[in-house]
């Protein structure tokens, strides 16, 4: 289930995050996590089964959702957790086209994502 991202998850959610390659160094991990708090336009979701096992940031614009984080728990990966994440942002957001930037384009081509099959 995705959820909102809360204060209260601030340290799960900067865990997760720090998964991803770019954001490796800890003052632009708390940069980001500013970015998410305070923009507008910059949503930050987290994917709860029993515990928060993933976290997916966005950034929405007029037409599209720019999807700047995708990130799932290492012990939980390859269950389809990362596609599912984008499947409910989809779903969420069905007036709007999910696109990736340089830092997930990867895992949307490694999944062999577009917009038919994410039924935007």
């Amino acid at each position: 289930m995705l959820i909102r991202y809360k204060k209260a998850f601030e340290k799960i959610a900067m865990g997760l995050l720090s998964f991803m390659p770019q954001e490796k160094d800890l003052k632009k991990l708390q940069q980001t996590m500013l970015n998410y708090e305070q923009e507008n336009d910059w949503q930050l979701f987290l994917w709860k089964d029993e515990d928060i096992v993933g976290l997916i940031g966005v950034v929405i614009g007029e037409e599209a959702i720019e999807v700047r984080h995708i990130s799932v728990n290492p012990s939980h990966r390859h269950e389809g957790i990362g596609k599912a994440m984008l499947r409910t942002l989809s779903d969420i957001y069905s007036n709007k086209m999910l696109k990736p930037n340089e830092n997930t384009a990867a895992f949307f081509e490694k999944c062999d994502l577009n917009n038919k099959e994410l039924d935007i």
